[in-house]
């Protein structure tokens, strides 16, 4: 079982740091590789870029919570959130952008 992570590719888990704007203040959000992937995956589903998404997470979560707080790890979990939904629903990429874009029209 090891195996299968320990031979992931490096990059993957290599950390990247990346400038965003939040509410009108630039701020660095550092996540690995493979999150800013699903990240980037989860955006153009919905037909945004990556800090178009991001902004908009935040402020959802802002609205939502008051706060935003510890926002690296929330969008790790939205990014494992994303993923296990593809999966659990058996949705390709689209349908279930379909699915978030009928859902915020209602």
């Amino acid at each position: 079982m090891c195996q299968i992570y320990a031979q992931a590719d490096p990059i993957l888990y290599e950390s990247r740091a990346r400038s965003v704007r939040i509410m009108g203040v630039i701020t660095t959000i550092k996540l690995e590789n493979l999150f800013w992937q699903t990240l980037a995956e989860l955006a153009a589903d919905n037909d945004l870029t990556t800090n178009q998404l991001i902004a908009k997470l935040h402020d959802e979560v802002s609205t939502h919570l008051g706060e935003a707080t510890n926002f690296a790890s929330f969008l790790r979990v939205t990014c494992l959130r994303y993923q296990a939904l593809k999966t659990r629903a058996g949705f390709d990429t689209k349908a279930v952008s379909a699915a978030n874009k009928i859902n915020a029209a209602a």
